[in-house]
């Protein structure tokens, strides 16, 4: 299984990547402002399965080709690094855009809420990337059963990342007003998940060994 040392390494990993700006954050922020917790919390009923889909998509397929194809997990591996590294410029770059300064929603229902919280994890380059570039690096086939590797892995980022979302969607008006009126603050949100980025995606870049 997979090792303490791994599991902690990882678990910071998806902590850097949830608290980073992205897709989910900037629509759960913007829903939960527009129309309230209950419908924050609808949709991230939805982002939450987007994230199981990754994982047993990850657990069944993708791990399996990674360790089963030459240079799969190399070429996986650069394309993550790349998308992270421009994610970090977006974030980094003169008049880069806080999640927390949000735009007007209109009202959805809640099965509405719940499909577009989906389709907006299914489309978020960023899991893609974590599942696909990510998560295999984590996983040591010398240590055997790849599969409850993987879903072990999985269910740690779904766990971390559905906790994290769901107190961003209860604090998201508070933290929003704080950071509004006070550009210092907003500034400094976007250069430090800028660097964690940056990190991550040279670390990416330049981990040549399989696990």
């Amino acid at each position: 299984m997979v090792s303490l040392t791994a599991l902690a390494a990882f678990s910071a990993v998806a902590l850097g990547m949830v608290l980073t700006p992205g897709p989910n954050m900037a629509y759960l922020v913007s829903r939960s402002i527009c129309q309230g917790r209950t419908a924050g919390m609808i949709s991230l009923a939805g982002v939450a399965l987007g994230f199981v889909t990754y994982m047993l998509l990850a657990a069944f397929g993708i791990t399996a080709l990674v360790f089963a194809i030459p240079y799969a997990y190399d070429a996986l591996r650069l394309a993550g690094a790349a998308y992270l590294g421009w994610l970090a410029w977006n974030a980094l770059k003169p008049g880069g855009r806080s999640p927390f300064q949000v735009h007007d929603l209109p009202p959805d229902s809640p099965r509405r809420l719940f499909a577009m919280g989906l389709l907006t994890n299914l489309l978020n380059p960023k899991i893609a990337a974590l599942y696909l570039s990510l998560l295999p690096q984590f996983v040591d086939a010398e240590q055997g059963n790849v599969l409850g590797q993987t879903l072990m892995l999985g269910a740690t980022q779904i766990a971390i990342s559905v906790t994290v979302n769901a107190l961003i969607v209860l604090g998201a008006g508070t933290v929003a007003a704080f950071l509004s009126g006070r550009p210092f603050w907003m500034a400094a949100q976007r250069w430090l998940m800028g660097t964690v980025l940056a990190v991550l995606a040279v670390r990416m870049a330049f981990d040549t060994g399989r696990r």
